[in-house]
């Protein structure tokens, strides 16, 4: 397997730097022929390049079997005219990676507001409200006046059809319960095709049991009761939000990971941004770019019907089960270790 490794801004170089030791030693714990491919994206290439990320830089992603992407600085590319790409938006479009998949958990050991639960957000990636995506001239909110804006959102069946089945299938190797979320009492038209599309691809799973909650219904039931649900799927801009709140209520962002998959490529993503204002301090967490590494494995165990990668995803994530037990954990998860001792916590517990 080749992944191309890029570490981001900030706390990015940090937390990555530690996966990376992870990566290999799974990968030799396990036998795996994993090739790590460096290279940079966001404010280095910039630097460097003139732009956060390059066509070289693309090439090289369409050429591997997936890439590690670290927390970029996002809110400081804002001109693309300028290179001021976005990394995350620019690989998840290019790439065609339309299933955000977010899971959360709660462990022994960390504070939680809320009872155990263990949850999967499944979020359409591709379209929605996301102004920078849906639209083929690349934006679309308009300023009518300068006190008039509007902003357009867009939903297709063929979108909604294929973030359905995947959750689907997720939920068919879960606990057979689906959570569908949405606006339709307001979003008639938009929401009402996702619903229908819903409805479609659910004729192909009898056995999973369906249920539908309005959006803002769903925020005060995975506040009161978490552990209500198993895989919940929804639209872009509603399931960003979501998956915020349910990785907060398992104890940090930091311990969230993501994977932003396609039907051929699949990319993992810490789910926090890049917090400057830690940088450099080697206090940042690296759970959560660690267990967007593991979910990347396990996709391409899937992918090339190879065990030996989800035997090398589960080793880090029972790793990371076990130094949250043992409280060798940074602070923002009331612990005190740095980012590199956690990361040398993590490698010793492997297994």
């Amino acid at each position: 397997m080749k992944i191309v490794v890029l570490p981001g801004d900030g706390i990015g170089p940090e937390t990555m730097a530690v996966t990376v030791d992870v990566l290999e030693a799974v990968a030799k714990l396990h036998q795996l022929p994993l090739q790590l491919m460096h290279d940079i994206a966001g404010h280095l290439s910039l630097k460097k390049h003139g732009a956060t990320v390059t066509p070289a830089l693309l090439d090289k992603v369409k050429h591997s079997d997936g890439l590690m992407l670290g927390p970029m600085a996002t809110y400081d590319f804002k001109d693309e005219s300028k290179g001021e790409i976005n990394p995350s938006k620019f690989f998840r479009k290019t790439l065609d990676l339309y299933a955000n998949i977010r899971p959360a958990r709660t462990y022994t050991g960390i504070p939680s507001i809320t009872q155990g639960f263990d949850l999967i957000v499944v979020r359409e990636n591709t379209e929605g409200f996301y102004a920078d995506r849906n639209v083929e001239s690349g934006n679309s909110e308009i300023l009518i006046t300068p006190d008039v804006a509007i902003s357009l959102r867009r939903i297709t069946r063929s979108c909604c059809e294929r973030i359905a089945r995947s959750a689907f299938v997720l939920a068919s190797q879960r606990k057979k319960h689906l959570t569908i979320v949405h606006k339709h009492n307001v979003l008639k038209i938009t929401d009402g095709l996702f619903l229908d599309s819903c409805d479609l691809i659910a004729k192909e799973f009898p056995n999973i049991s369906v249920e539908k909650i309005l959006v803002d219904a769903m925020m005060a039931h995975v506040v009161r009761d978490p552990a209500r649900f198993d895989v919940i799927v929804t639209t872009n801009m509603f399931g960003d939000i979501l998956s915020d709140l349910t990785s907060e209520l398992s104890g940090s962002l930091g311990l969230g990971g993501t994977l932003n998959a396609g039907d051929q490529f699949a990319m993992g993503q810490a789910a926090h941004g890049s917090a400057p204002d830690i940088a450099g301090q080697g206090i940042a967490n690296p759970f959560s770019q660690m267990l967007s590494a593991a979910m990347l494995l396990a996709w391409h165990a899937q992918r090339s019907n190879n065990a030996n990668y989800l035997k090398a995803s589960q080793s880090i994530e029972a790793s990371i089960e076990a130094c949250i037990k043992q409280k060798k954990i940074t602070r923002d998860i009331d612990g005190s270790l740095t980012t590199a001792q956690t990361g040398k916590a993590v490698l010793e517990n492997l297994i």
